[in-house]
C-alpha cells in the first residue's frame, strides 16, 4: 500500500514538474518576444504561444481528473488560470467538482470557458417594470436585488457561483428529464418551492418539450433550462414594457405558465390550419401514392405536435394545481392561477377533436393507398385473364405434335406458326372486349341501383 502511494505521488510530482516547466517556458518566451521590436512581432508571439500551450493542453487533457485537480491546486494563481484555460470543455465539470472550494471559486469567477449557448439573465424590479442587469461573474451580483434569475444552458461553473451567492443548489438542465413524476413538484424544509415543468418549443418543423426547473427562493424566481424558449422571450418583453405587470417572483412564474398556455393555443391553431390543407388534398378523388406518402408525413407531424401540446398543458395544469394546493399564493394570484387552469381545460377539447380528425385523415389516406393498390392488382388480373387462353395455345403449339398435325396438310411450319400467332392475337383481342363488356354492364347496373 505504501509503495503504491509513493508511486502515485512520484507520478503526480512528475506531471506537476512537467506542467511547471511548460508554463515557465511559455512565460520566458512570451517575455522575450514582448521585449523585442520586430516586424512580425504578433505572428511570432502567436506561433510560440500555440506551440507551448498546445503541449500543455495535450498533457493536462491526458491526465486523470483527480491528478489534474491536484496539479491545478499546486500551481500559482497566474499559472493556474493559464492551465485551466487549456483544459477541454467536456472535462471541466468533472475536474471542477474535485477542486478545493477556494480554488473552485477562483476558477469559476475568472474562467474564460463559456459555451455559446450559455446565458444568464438577471432581472430586478425598477419603477414597476422588470429591468435586466448585466451579470458576468459573481461580483456583479453584489448590490442588486433580483426578482428573476434566468439561466439558459448554464455550465457547472455558472450554476456553482450563482447558487453559492444566493444560497441554493441549482439543478443540471441535462438531468431534468430523469426525474420521477412524483419528484417534480415539492417544497423544501426551508420553504423553497421546486417545480419541474415542460414548455413547448415548436421551431423548424420539429416540436419539442423542453424541461424547465423553477425554484422560488426568498421571493426570487430561479429558472434553469437547456434551450431558449419563445414563452420566456414573450414574458421578458411584457414585463419590461408594461408597468405593474409583475410585483414578485410568483407573478413571473404564473405569467410564464399563462404565456405557455397561449403559446400552446397558437400551436393548436397552426395544427388546425395544416390539417385543413391536408383534408382538402385527401378529398381529391385522385390521390397518387407519392401524394399519399407526403400527406401521411404531414399528418404524422400534426399528430406529434398535438400530442406534445396535450402533454404540455397537462403538465402546466399539474404545476398550477400544486401551487394552489400549497396555499403559497395570494388571493389575487390564486384567482389568476384558476383562470389559467380554465384556459388549459378549454384546450383539452380541441386536442381531443384534433386526434379524431387526425385518425380520420389517416384512415382516408391509407384507404386511397389501398384503392391504388387494388387498381394495380385488378389490371394485373385482367392481363392474366387475357393471356390465359394464349398461354394454353402456346403450350399446345410448342409441342412436337403440332408440326405432325400440320405436315399431312402440306402446310409448312412458317405458315402454321404464323397462323397460330394470328389466331392467338384474335383470341386475346376477343377476351379483352368480353371483359370490357362485362365491366360496362356491371357499371350500368350499379348506376341503376343508385338512381331512385
Amino acid at each position: 500500500m505504501e509503495q503504491t502511494q509513493n508511486s502515485d505521488l512520484d507520478r503526480l510530482t512528475g506531471h506537476l514538474n512537467e506542467v511547471q516547466r511548460l508554463l515557465s517556458r511559455h512565460r520566458l518566451v512570451e517575455n522575450l518576444v514582448n521585449r523585442q521590436e520586430m516586424p512580425k512581432h504578433r505572428l511570432v508571439e502567436n506561433i510560440v504561444n500555440k506551440q507551448h500551450l498546445g503541449e500543455l493542453s495535450q498533457l493536462l487533457n491526458s491526465l486523470d481528473p483527480v491528478d489534474a485537480a491536484r496539479i491545478l491546486e499546486a500551481l500559482s494563481q497566474e499559472d493556474r488560470l493559464v492551465a485551466w484555460e487549456q483544459i477541454r470543455v467536456d472535462r471541466l465539470d468533472g475536474i471542477l467538482l474535485l477542486l478545493l472550494d477556494d480554488v473552485r471559486e477562483e476558477l469559476v469567477n475568472a474562467s474564460s470557458h463559456q459555451s455559446h449557448k450559455v446565458s444568464l439573465n438577471v432581472f430586478e424590479l425598477h419603477e414597476g417594470r422588470l429591468r435586466q442587469v448585466k451579470v458576468a461573474n459573481k461580483a456583479d451580483l453584489a448590490g442588486i436585488r433580483p426578482m428573476w434569475v434566468d439561466l439558459v444552458a448554464p455550465s457547472a461553473e455558472m450554476r456553482y457561483w450563482v447558487g453559492e451567492f444566493f444560497g441554493l443548489d441549482l439543478p443540471d438542465p441535462d438531468s431534468l428529464t430523469d426525474l420521477e413524476a412524483s419528484a417534480r413538484f415539492y417544497v423544501e424544509d426551508n420553504g423553497e418551492i421546486h417545480l419541474h415543468s415542460d414548455f413547448l418549443l415548436d421551431a423548424d418543423n420539429e416540436a419539442q418539450n423542453i424541461a424547465v426547473a423553477f425554484i422560488l427562493h426568498k421571493d426570487i424566481l430561479f429558472s434553469v433550462r437547456k434551450e431558449e424558449l419563445p414563452v420566456f422571450r414573450l414574458q421578458r418583453l411584457r414585463a419590461r414594457t408594461l408597468p405593474g405587470y409583475v410585483t414578485e417572483g410568483k407573478d413571473v412564474l404564473l405569467d410564464l405558465y399563462a404565456a405557455d398556455a397561449e403559446y400552446s393555443a397558437d400551436a393548436l391553431e397552426d395544427v388546425y390550419a395544416e390539417l385543413e390543407n391536408v383534408g382538402k388534398r385527401v378529398l381529391n378523388p385522385q390521390v397518387t401514392d407519392d401524394a399519399a406518402a407526403q400527406i401521411l408525413s404531414e399528418i404524422a407531424r400534426g399528430e406529434d405536435l398535438n400530442g406534445r401540446i396535450r402533454r404540455n398543458v397537462l403538465d402546466t395544469r399539474r404545476a398550477l394545481s400544486f401551487l394552489m394546493r400549497g396555499k403559497s399564493l395570494s388571493p389575487r394570484q390564486h384567482e389568476e392561477a384558476r383562470e389559467i387552469v380554465r384556459d388549459i381545460e378549454s384546450l383539452d377539447g380541441h386536442t381531443t377533436f384534433l386526434f379524431g380528425k387526425i385518425n380520420f385523415l389517416m384512415d382516408a389516406t391509407v384507404g386511397f393507398i389501398n384503392i391504388n393498390q387494388n387498381k394495380r392488382v385488378s389490371k394485373l388480373t385482367s392481363i392474366s385473364i387475357i393471356f390465359m387462353p394464349i398461354n394454353i395455345l402456346a403450350g399446345i403449339g410448342g409441342m412436337s405434335e403440332f408440326s405432325m398435325m400440320t405436315k399431312d396438310f402440306n402446310i409448312g411450319w412458317p405458315v402454321a406458326y404464323g397462323g397460330f400467332l394470328i389466331g392467338s392475337a384474335i383470341i386475346g383481342w376477343g377476351t379483352y372486349h368480353v371483359l370490357k363488356h362485362f365491366e360496362a354492364r356491371a357499371t350500368r347496373r350499379a348506376l341503376e341501383t343508385k338512381s331512385p
